[in-house]
């Protein structure tokens, strides 16, 4: 399964490509070369991490950044590819993050390892931190999305606990950054 046709947006064999250029072209080719596995797994990454920069109704260019850095390199894909993973990823998940976000993340569940979850995880608040500050709308995302991935609350508090410093509710205490 190609990984626009994973996440809704691959053209039927009859619909004209007219505004497709080369370079688009290329990289769904590229895309779509990949193990249906492979395709799978970066789609489920990519949107996850889509979710939660979401949570805010606002994707910003600083989240939108890190989040292809970080598919870049968890997918292991060249630039490009990670660009259009997550532009893919965003538009789906603005679209229809209210009916997929549990169902892919239950499918990223299914076909990631332990600690492929646990690199998720951690990298949902590298994602929430791009900004400069975690909100209290990502935070919760991101606790929904520990809880669907079958992390514990406790492991969830541990993992979160490095990302503090980020905390928009810890940022506004006495003595806070």
């Amino acid at each position: 399964m190609s990984i626009l046709k994973f996440l809704g947006l691959e053209k039927a064999p009859d619909e004209s490509s007219e505004g497709d250029t080369e370079t688009v072209r290329k990289i769904v080719a590229q895309l779509e070369s990949m193990s249906p596995e492979r395709a799978r797994f970066v789609a489920a990454f990519a949107y996850t991490l889509s979710r939660v920069a979401n949570a805010d109704l606002e994707i910003d260019e600083a989240e939108t950044r890190a989040m292809e850095h970080i598919v870049a390199q968890v997918g292991e894909l060249p630039e490009d590819q990670a660009v259009l993973a997550v532009q893919i990823a965003k538009s789906q998940a603005r679209l229809f993050g209210g009916t997929e976000n549990f169902l892919v993340t239950r499918e990223f569940k299914e076909i990631s390892s332990a600690e492929e979850r646990r690199r998720l995880l951690d990298c949902l608040f590298a994602v929430s931190a791009a900004d400069g500050a975690i909100s209290s709308e990502e935070e919760l995302q991101v606790k929904r999305i520990a809880s669907e991935l079958g992390f514990s609350h406790q492991k969830m508090v541990e993992i979160r606990s490095t990302w503090n410093h980020k905390r928009a509710i810890l940022k506004n205490l006495p003595g806070g950054n």
